[in-house]
């Protein structure tokens, strides 16, 4: 083989590679790389719905969700840090909710106490719709 041939190889290989190392963290889902602190309780063509619950100063690990309603059942102070290694600190009240964008973090409690909280992750739109019917 020639050295062109070589070269477009060995671009090849490492094309492959870096998509196959580059796959896993990508998709990391919170109920399987942390099964621990996060419990699937309804998931359906629409939505998924997780319970999460962490200790007082326990962490988790990077993964994702995609875009997200929060219901926070007890007060909590959190610190996600990002995939470029920025943290970022919130707090919240028992019964509060809030929208959460799409997004990778790992999230880390940092109070002194336990903290539960719902998200309802949110899938693709339904294809079809159907009429509630009433009486």
């Amino acid at each position: 083989m020639n050295n062109g041939i070589h070269w477009f190889l060995g671009v090849l290989c490492a094309i492959v590679f870096v998509v196959v190392a580059a796959h896993p963290a990508l998709a990391q889902d919170a109920v399987k790389v942390d099964p621990r602190h996060y419990k699937v309780e309804v998931e359906n063509a629409q939505v998924r719905v997780l319970r999460i619950t962490d200790g007082p100063h326990e962490k988790s690990v990077m993964h994702g969700h995609p875009a997200s309603v929060a219901v926070f059942l007890t007060d909590g102070q959190v610190k996600f840090t990002l995939p470029n290694s920025k943290t970022d600190e919130r707090s919240w009240k028992a019964g509060q909710t809030m929208w959460v964008d799409a997004g990778k973090h790992l999230p880390e409690n940092v109070g002194d106490k336990p903290l539960e909280l719902i998200l309802v992750e949110l899938k693709a739109k339904p294809t079809k719709t159907t009429a509630i019917k009433t009486k």
